[in-house]
């Protein structure tokens, strides 16, 4: 078992008792902008967490209803409502632990998850609220309360966590873990996505090294217009050809590229490497999902 320490609250450097204080502990007038920052941060964490577990566990809830025959029952609003909770719960969860955060905060955490749909759950039953105005609801009064729980819990130091090496190779490897999970539901029900969403492929990459600067290397934009030419091509052929060979050329055009994910992964002139290793499964998932498809067609 691996121990890690992981001082995630902690606004300050810790310092051992009867120890001088340092210089990086002197009290600055940067201070309280800098604990703004890590405290809108925090937030900035839970919410893309919850996110995450929304979209990962949402597919996992559909196939389990239509496989027991509950999917009307999942599709009313109080049931609705408490599934996204414990999606967003779940995802909110793993991550703070894994920021060694305490149980206590996480507890709480999950309240602010929970509470405020069931505080709504009351008019709707009362016939005062519909099914809409209870989500849209219960998610804007989830901000005060997650807020509330951020700064109960902004000053308490960070817990002890102890963590498999299995675990952090994983931690390490969350680009590929995310891909793999969002494309799940793909291989349960494989299908062929659009010609036209091979444009996106190329696109990406332009548009994050226009925000990040990273396209003024020697040929760098010149390399990136060139896939985009292109796959552009290769997207426009497919429209007009239809039928079984569109198929081919959008799943041939997905896992092309993946190599192409690969290269830039290797240098890293363009996106970051985590962009890339996530770009490189999904593509590789998405196209050989896409060819099990047309495999699988008659």
């Amino acid at each position: 078992m691996e121990k890690t320490q992981m001082y995630a609250d902690s606004p300050t450097p810790v310092r051992q008792p009867g120890s001088l204080p340092t210089a990086q502990s002197a009290p600055s007038d940067a201070a309280p902008s800098h604990g703004i920052r890590r405290l809108l941060w925090h937030l900035a964490e839970m919410a893309l967490a919850m996110v995450a577990g929304m979209v990962l566990l949402g597919p996992l809830w559909e196939m389990a209803g239509t496989a027991l025959g509950v999917a009307g029952a999942l599709a009313r609003p109080e049931v609705a409502a408490l599934v996204m909770a414990t999606n967003m719960t779940v995802g909110m969860t793993v991550w703070m632990r894994y920021r060694a955060h305490h149980w206590r905060g996480v507890g709480e955490m999950a309240a602010a998850m929970y509470v405020p749909f069931l505080l709504l759950l009351v008019p709707f039953w009362a016939g005062l609220l519909d099914g809409d105005a209870v989500l849209l609801g219960g998610h804007l009064l989830m901000v005060p309360a997650m807020v509330l729980v951020v700064l109960r819990h902004r000053h308490e130091p960070p817990v002890v966590i102890r963590r498999h090496p299995a675990v952090v190779a994983l931690a390490r490897r969350w680009p590929a873990g995310l891909a793999l999970l969002l494309t799940a539901d793909l291989w349960v029900d494989p299908m062929v996505l659009s010609p036209w969403t091979m444009l996106v492929l190329p696109g990406g990459y332009l548009l994050i090294g226009v925000a990040r600067r990273t396209l003024r290397g020697p040929g760098v934009l010149a390399t990136q217009l060139v896939g985009l030419v292109a796959w552009v091509t290769v997207t426009l052929v497919a429209v007009a050809a239809g039928g079984r060979t569109a198929a081919w050329l959008v799943a041939f055009g997905w896992l092309v590229h993946a190599g192409w994910d690969l290269v830039n992964h290797r240098t890293g002139r363009v996106v970051p490497r985590g962009y890339a290793e996530f770009c490189g499964v999904l593509d590789t998932a998405l196209g050989g999902m896409m060819i099990l498809a047309i495999l699988t067609t008659t």
